[in-house]
């Protein structure tokens, strides 16, 4: 059991560590708002990776047979949600947040479920979790072994850790940015997040209309 903790520990760090929507969203509000910011919307990114491990591990076959059954429409309305959360953050004003660093409960709760709705709306993310389950062997037949309760709890744990000293790193190197260039940065990240949501809002339409896959 200890092993396994320690597997689903690593998972919870991998499951983060990928450069993604998510990633680039975490990068803005560390860089404009701070390490507080970064974190909470980190932390939001990591209750979905616990929603994920929770399916992974307990209804792996079942989750699987329904993104297979509803890959395109899982693509499309992930592609316009991400999409529009990457038109958000272009508009977003870093400058009206950098002159006080305290963030109001409505601000980290705004930056945690930005964070839960783009790790939902992106399917890669669970793809990621099966694939970190399977690599390293962890799974149940029983569809109600709670006796693996520890291991969801360390895959929390360790996507909280990654996020907790990734956003204090950049929360450092803030400090070295002008305020101009953080402008440009949470500019071009939030074109980034854009191009993410049209590639997958694009495959899915590419599935539908030229080879022909119903929606549903």
């Amino acid at each position: 059991m200890l092993i396994n903790i320690l597997k689903a520990f690593l998972i919870g760090i991998c499951a983060s560590a990928p450069v993604g929507p998510i990633s680039i969203l975490v990068i803005q509000k560390s860089l404009s708002r701070g390490h507080k910011a970064g974190f909470i919307t980190g932390m939001g990114a990591c209750l979905v990776d616990t929603f994920f491990s929770v399916i992974a591990i307990f209804f792996l076959a079942i989750a699987q047979k329904f993104l297979d059954d509803n890959k395109e429409l899982i693509l499309i309305c992930g592609g316009i949600i991400v999409t529009v959360l990457g038109i958000f953050m272009t508009r977003s004003d870093p400058f009206r947040k950098m002159k006080s660093d305290s963030q109001s409960s409505t601000d980290i709760m705004k930056n945690f479920m930005q964070a839960i709705a783009m790790g939902l709306s992106n399917p890669g993310a669970i793809l990621v979790i099966f694939g970190l389950f399977a690599f390293f062997g962890i799974g149940s037949s029983e569809p109600h072994d709670w006796k693996l309760f520890p291991i969801i709890v360390s895959v929390s744990l360790g996507a909280a850790s990654y996020w907790f000293f990734f956003t204090w790193l950049l929360s450092h190197f803030r400090k070295r940015f002008r305020i101009s260039s953080l402008l440009w940065i949470s500019r071009l990240t939030g074109i980034a997040v854009i191009i993410i949501g049209l590639a997958l809002l694009g495959e899915g339409l590419f599935r539908v209309v030229c080879m022909g896959i119903p929606l549903w």
